[in-house]
Parts: C-alpha cells; structure tokens; sequence
C-alpha cells in the first residue's frame, strides 16, 4: 500500500532562521493532503524536503517503508508539479509528456500507451502537436499535470499550481484536479494558501505558521472546530470574528451584554470569542443571546450583504453574513448569537477552549 511518512522533520538554516519545525504527517493510499497557510510558513520548504529538492537537517521521509531521506530527487519516485509549469518551449505536448519517460529508457510502445491514456484523462488529445507557446495557461497546467501522471510515481507533488490561473480558469482546473485525484491511489501533496482549493480538494488539511504545524484533520473538522486562535482566523471567508472579552465572574463582558461562558474550573479575567459571520444574524423573537450596536459598512457579495457593526458600550466590531433579501431599518440593529455557534480561545497561549461541536 503505497504511504508517505514524515517523521520529526526539520529544517534550520540558522538558529533564527527554521522554516520547518519538527513535522510529523503520515499520507496514506488514496489520501489529499494539503499543506496550507500564509507566506513563509514553510509549507513549500516541506514539499521540498520531500521531493529531495533539500536535504533535512534532521528527521526522515519514509516512502512506502523506504527511508529516502538521504536518496537523490530522482530516485524517490516522485513526481511534482510546478508553480511555473516547466515545460520544455520547444517540444510538443507529446513530448513534454513523453520526456521522463524516455529518460527512463522505457520501450517506446510503452511511452506511447501510457502518453495517450493520460491524454485522453486530461483532454489533450487535439493538442499533442502543439508547442507551449501556442496554448492558454490552463491547457499548459494540464500537460504539467499529464506529465507528473504519466509516471505513475508512489507521490504526488504539487507546488501552487493553480496560482498563475485566472479566476474563472482555476476554478474549472481544480474541479479537473479533483476528478483527476479521486481516480489516483498515490498519496498526494498539495501546496497553496489559499483556503477554497484546501477545502474542496482535500482529505485532510494540514495548517502551517512559523513552521510549526497548527492543525491536521479533514477540512470539515477545519473548519467548524479549529484547534487554536490562528486556524481559526485563518480558515474562513469572511474571517471569522475574534473579540478579545474581559471576563466578570462567569461572564465575558461584549460593550453593554454579558455572554454567559461554559462551566470552567478557574473562570479567566480575559478570554477570546470567535464566531463566524454566517452565524450572526438579525434578532428573531425566539432569540436569547442579542446584542446592538451600529451598522457602519455594507459590503454586497452578491447572493450576501456583510455587515460590519460597532457594539453598544463599547469600541468592538462584529461583522454579519446576511442573506441579501434579508432588509434592516436604519442603521442601529440587533443581531443574535447561537450560542452553540462560539467558540472560546485562551488569551495567552490562543489554543481553543471549548465551542461548537464539543463541551
């Protein structure tokens, strides 16, 4: 069963300068990782140390029972694919393709059957004459994917590849990816900060800050319980809403209301609330936990208007999700928390507390 283990990996080039922290990650058969967060995280001097590109300063990658920590790029039997495509200008689809094969001194009937099936997978089968220069950047993404496919490696690698995409075109292409990927039994690595191709792609996410590994788990568990004050922050568009609370006995102070918080041994003086913007919405007559305050933006996205509040007594700012049916009177309004929907960060160290789905 094809697996990649990364065991304590780390990578310091000065005592100041340590991009890669001690990971520990395994990837099984059939398994999405992505690495995910800001620039300079480390997530793309990980994928480096797995692809050989760097050699470690300590700990091991282990492919399929294999340690290659200190075997060439070449040898692992991995394929990766690149931010910047890396084609060759003045080959033709089929022999872009078709080089890492040849390489290989593999049997020319064999590159050739194993160049059309993944064409045919990719669509490409119009295009095997053309040079790069002569196609759009998502048809090039997809020859750099045939390639790294057509290797049939025991990993895949890939580097932002959907980054020097349009919009539209990188939407089109990760739907594309995912199909692909579903049909792969390989473990996949997948490098990118941006959160939409992290959730949809994914079987499991790992957050990165400060090459320290934040959060590893599907994106669901992401995003509803996200292990500490960054994750939470990070994942989630709009950003979710973190209010740094004073705390007055077992109430978290907001302006003018008092929160209720759960049952806790030692209650804290400070405490730190997250909840989304999808879930805070306009009063409802049924509803408990209310708070005012003033409606000072409006941005419209289109099927949703996000609100962005001042709260009576106070200078915090909570923003809303608001459907864009949804109609207010003025600009002072009322808006309500489940309560169930908050979650509770430590102020000092920020790992989460208690909040939804759990406690």
């Amino acid at each position: 069963m094809a697996k990649l283990e990364l065991i304590n990996l780390n990578k310091t080039y000065n005592p100041k300068v340590i991009p890669v922290k001690d990971i520990s990650i395994d990837v099984d058969e059939g398994e999405f990782l992505t690495l995910l967060g800001p620039s300079g995280c480390g997530k793309s001097t990980l994928l480096r140390l797995i692809a050989g590109l760097e050699p470690a300063t300590r700990g091991k990658v282990v492919i399929n029972g294999r340690d290659v920590s200190h075997v060439a790029p070449g040898k692992r039997n991995i394929a990766m694919v690149f931010q910047s495509y890396a084609l060759y200008p003045h080959m033709t689809v089929y022999d872009n393709i078709a080089a890492g094969l040849r390489l290989r001194k593999m049997p020319s009937d064999e590159i050739r059957q194993r160049v059309q099936d993944v064409a045919q997978k990719l669509g490409l089968q119009n295009l095997m004459d053309r040079k790069p220069g002569q196609m759009s950047g998502g048809q090039r993404q997809r020859v750099a994917l045939g390639r790294a496919l057509v290797r049939q490696p025991d990993v895949f690698l890939l580097d932002e590849p959907l980054s020097n995409l349009d919009a539209l075109l990188r939407e089109q292409v990760r739907a594309d990816l995912k199909q692909l990927f579903e049909k792969q039994q390989a473990p996949v690595v997948y490098v990118t900060h941006d959160q939409t191709e992290a959730m949809t792609l994914s079987s499991k996410v790992a957050v990165l800050y400060d090459g320290n590994l934040q959060q590893l788990a599907p994106p669901h568990e992401i995003y509803t319980r996200p292990a500490n004050q960054f994750v939470a922050g990070f994942v989630g568009s709009p950003q979710m809403n973190l209010l740094s609370l004073n705390c007055e006995g077992n109430n978290a102070v907001l302006g003018d209301f008092r929160i209720s918080l759960p049952n806790l041994a030692t209650p804290p003086s400070h405490i730190v609330l997250g909840i989304r913007p999808e879930d805070v919405h306009l009063v409802k007559p049924e509803d408990t936990l209310t708070i005012q305050g003033e409606i000072f933006l409006v941005e419209n996205l289109g099927m949703q208007n996000l609100i962005s509040v001042r709260v009576k007594g106070s200078d915090l700012k909570i923003r809303a999700l608001l459907p864009a049916s949804q109609r207010w009177e003025g600009e002072d309004v009322t808006l309500s928390m489940a309560p169930q929907a908050i979650h509770w960060f430590d102020v000092k160290t920020g790992d989460r507390i208690m909040g939804r789905d759990r406690d």
